[in-house]
C-alpha cells in the first residue's frame, strides 16, 4: 500500500495528529477489548437465549463508557483534518458521534450502575435490557444511538477521505458501516434478533476497522509544520 510519507494535509497540526492517533487506537483497541469481554460473556451462559451476567456484563458497560470520549476525540481529528470544502460535513459528522457518545454512555453507565444493586427491581431491568425479545426503552435507545447516529457520523465524514489508496479505504468502509447501522435500524422493529446482528456487523465489525484505518492514516501522515513563534 502506498504509503503517506510526505503528504501534509494544510492546517493539520502535530496535536492534530497527535489527537487523532490517541482517539482512534485507543477506541480500537477498547472496541476490540469489548468484542473480547462479550465473547466470553456468550460462552459463559447455559444457553443462546440466556443474557450474559456479570462481571461480562459490568466489563462491557464500562468498555463502553470508556471508549465513547475516544470516539468524539477521533472525529475532531477528522474534523481538522478535513479540507475546507469538506468542514461541513466533518462537523456534522463530529455533532452526531457526540450525540452517540452522550446517549450510549449514559444507558451503559445506568446499566453498570442498576447492575451491581441486589435487587429484584434492577435485576428485572437489567433482564430487559439484555432481552432478545423487542427491545425496551434502554436497549431501544442504545439501538438508536448506535444504528442512527453512528451511522450518520460514518455516513458523513466519507467525504473527507478521498485521494490515496489509505484515504479510499477509509471513505468506502465509513459508507459500508453506515449502510448497514442503518439497515439494522430499519429492521428493527421486524426482527429485532436480526437487527441486532445486522447493526453488530456495522459498528462492531466494520466499525473498529474504521478507526484502525484512520490510526494508520494518522500515525503515517506527516503534519504541517507548527507555526514559529513571533520574534
Amino acid at each position: 500500500m502506498k504509503t503517506l510519507s510526505g503528504f501534509r494535509r494544510s492546517g493539520f497540526r502535530s496535536r492534530d495528529r497527535a489527537m487523532g492517533m490517541v482517539g482512534a487506537w485507543t477506541a480500537f483497541v477498547v472496541n476490540e477489548a469489548y468484542a473480547v469481554t462479550s465473547g466470553l460473556g456468550y460462552l459463559s451462559v447455559k444457553a443462546p437465549s440466556d443474557p450474559i451476567s456479570d462481571p461480562y456484563l459490568s466489563i462491557m458497560s464500562l468498555l463502553i463508557v470508556l471508549m465513547a470520549p475516544f470516539l468524539v476525540i477521533t472525529m475532531v481529528a477528522v474534523h481538522t483534518y478535513a479540507a475546507a470544502e469538506h468542514k461541513p460535513y466533518s462537523l456534522a459528522a463530529l455533532a452526531f458521534m457526540i450525540l452517540l457518545a452522550g446517549i450510549t454512555s449514559s444507558v451503559n453507565f445506568a446499566l453498570f450502575a442498576i447492575a451491581r444493586q441486589p435487587s429484584t427491581t434492577s435485576s428485572l431491568w437489567v433482564l430487559s435490557f439484555v432481552s432478545s425479545e423487542w427491545p425496551p426503552l434502554p436497549q431501544a435507545l442504545d439501538f438508536f444511538a448506535w444504528d442512527w447516529f453512528f451511522a450518520l457520523s460514518m455516513l458523513l465524514a466519507a467525504p473527507v477521505f478521498r485521494g490515496g489508496r489509505l484515504e479510499n479505504a477509509v471513505h468506502a468502509l465509513m459508507l459500508f458501516t453506515g449502510v448497514l447501522c442503518i439497515l439494522g435500524l430499519v429492521w428493527l422493529p421486524f426482527s429485532p434478533p436480526q437487527a441486532t446482528v445486522i447493526g453488530i456487523l456495522g459498528w462492531g465489525v466494520a466499525g473498529p476497522i474504521v478507526f484502525l484505518l484512520l490510526a494508520n492514516l494518522f500515525t503515517r501522515i506527516q503534519p504541517d509544520p507548527d507555526p514559529s513563534p513571533a520574534a
